[in-house]
């Protein structure tokens, strides 16, 4: 197994679940372990009852296991003071006010959260070498696809802008003046240095996705789930990225032979209906079913993520690639 793991998903499959019972796995064998929630809704507290912040903390009566909850809104107000600060110090103090009412705009834009979690995402990706394993409880499927797929949409963007600002600091050169020295030279511009450090940023999490990283989709036995998966498997083969299995969660728990009565014959058609369901994945999608999880009577936490963490058939044992 690789170092990076991924659980992702619809909305509400249980990704948190399965990404906590695949830590607690991973960590009772030995393996040094992070677990890193991208997720707003942040369960992971409850998960273990206990609160954790941006910074990895251990995981109460879980040695080798430390996790960390990454809060987009508070990523996404650091990100635009951020570039305030660093676009405050490049323009002239009229146009101070004038950016900095663009950029509250763009607060409220579509992919903001994507691109302020991507900066948080490559810092954790960079910062891991004390865990032998860092898996990921992400966001709702397509969040985490726009996230993912940055790196290609943005290499060229950046290149462009690059492109752009050295011909904006050539032409400055060139109506240099006299003895006037420009303001800004080619060598140590810090906007290029900026955009060049962004696109360096941009591909070491591409490479590291690419071939460090490997991905579990967690989905529930219902139509809506099972397309939004099939769909999710397609783009991220499209990305490259390395699709290892699917965990089935909240399957319904089969009668006893001598049970009867209205309530019985409900769940019996739903495990028929729910069987049909995994033949479906079993037969259209190439990644294997590497769970298949029954619906606890109690909230998954305690004794229950142990369980679950043993009917995970996902390896633990840390490989090269």
């Amino acid at each position: 197994m690789r170092k990076f793991v991924f659980f992702g998903g619809k909305g509400g499959v249980g990704k948190t679940t399965m990404s906590s019972a695949y830590a607690v796995k991973c960590a009772r064998a030995g393996v040094s372990t992070l677990l890193v929630s991208t997720d707003p809704a942040h369960s992971t507290r409850d998960v273990f009852d206990q609160s954790f912040t941006d910074t990895p903390q251990p995981v109460a009566d879980e040695p080798n296991l430390d996790a960390m909850e990454i809060d987009p809104e508070t990523e996404v107000r650091e990100h635009l003071m951020e570039t305030k600060r660093a676009l405050g110090d490049q323009v002239s103090p009229a146009m101070v006010n004038e950016i900095d009412r663009q950029i509250e705009m763009a607060h409220q834009t579509p992919g903001a959260h994507e691109s302020a979690l991507f900066d948080r995402f490559i810092d954790v990706m960079r910062d891991s070498e004390e865990y032998d394993r860092v898996v990921f409880d992400t966001s709702p499927t397509g969040g985490t696809l726009r996230l993912l797929s940055l790196p290609e949409y943005l290499d060229g963007w950046i290149q462009r802008l690059l492109h752009k600002r050295k011909q904006s600091v050539k032409l400055f050169e060139r109506a240099a003046i006299g003895n006037n020295e420009p303001r800004r030279m080619m060598e140590g511009d810090p906007i290029i240095a900026r955009l060049e450090q962004r696109r360096d940023d941009f591909n070491f999490a591409k490479e590291t996705l690419q071939s460090e990283a490997a991905f579990f989709l967690v989905v529930n036995p219902d139509e809506l789930s099972i397309r939004e998966t099939k769909r999710a498997v397609e783009q991220l083969d499209d990305y490259g990225l390395d699709v290892r299995g699917l965990a089935v969660n909240r399957l319904t728990p089969e009668p006893d032979p001598d049970e009867q009565g209205r309530g019985a014959t409900f769940l019996r058609d739903r495990v028929k209906t729910e069987r049909e369901r995994l033949r479906e994945l079993r037969e259209d999608l190439s990644p294997p079913l590497v769970a298949a999880i029954e619906t606890r009577v109690a909230e998954v936490k305690g004794d229950f993520l142990g369980e679950v963490a043993d009917e995970i058939e996902v390896g633990v044992e840390l490989t090269a690639n």
